[in-house]
């Protein structure tokens, strides 16, 4: 979903909502072609996995993400109760690790997964851009 994002001219960062072992959601950012700064992948697949189940809460989901998610997709993954995230790439800078309790408390967390492809891509993109 990420290489989709680059080939789109987004931020290349995808995330896919797993149940089980089934993919129940896949997205990409989308802030530019719609214009809206809240279209973040994970954004997108939380929505996309509530409909899904016709649900609000998706305890028993593993959200996989390119980058660590914002303060913006974390909290919105504490309203959905997401069951654990996985994310590649680390983000310093706007990544959630910086806020303390921003996430649900069950909501278990792995980094590191594909982060050198996901840091890949990134560069990739940013350098196009300069």
């Amino acid at each position: 979903m990420a290489e989709k994002a680059l080939q789109e001219d987004e931020v290349p960062i995808g995330a896919v909502i797993v149940a089980g072992h089934q993919i129940i959601a896949k997205a990409h950012n989308l802030v530019e072609r719609l214009s809206d700064p809240t279209a973040h992948a994970e954004m997108q697949a939380i929505t996309s996995a509530c409909n899904h189940f016709n649900a609000k809460y998706l305890p028993d989901c593993t959200l996989y993400v390119t980058l660590e998610p914002c303060p913006m997709c974390a909290a919105a993954s504490y309203w959905a109760q997401v069951g654990r995230i996985v994310y590649g790439a680390s983000d310093p800078k706007m990544g959630f690790t910086r806020h303390e309790h921003i996430l649900h408390p069950k909501t278990i967390v792995q980094q590191g997964i594909g982060a050198e492809h996901a840091q890949s891509l990134l560069k990739k993109f940013f350098i196009g851009k300069r």
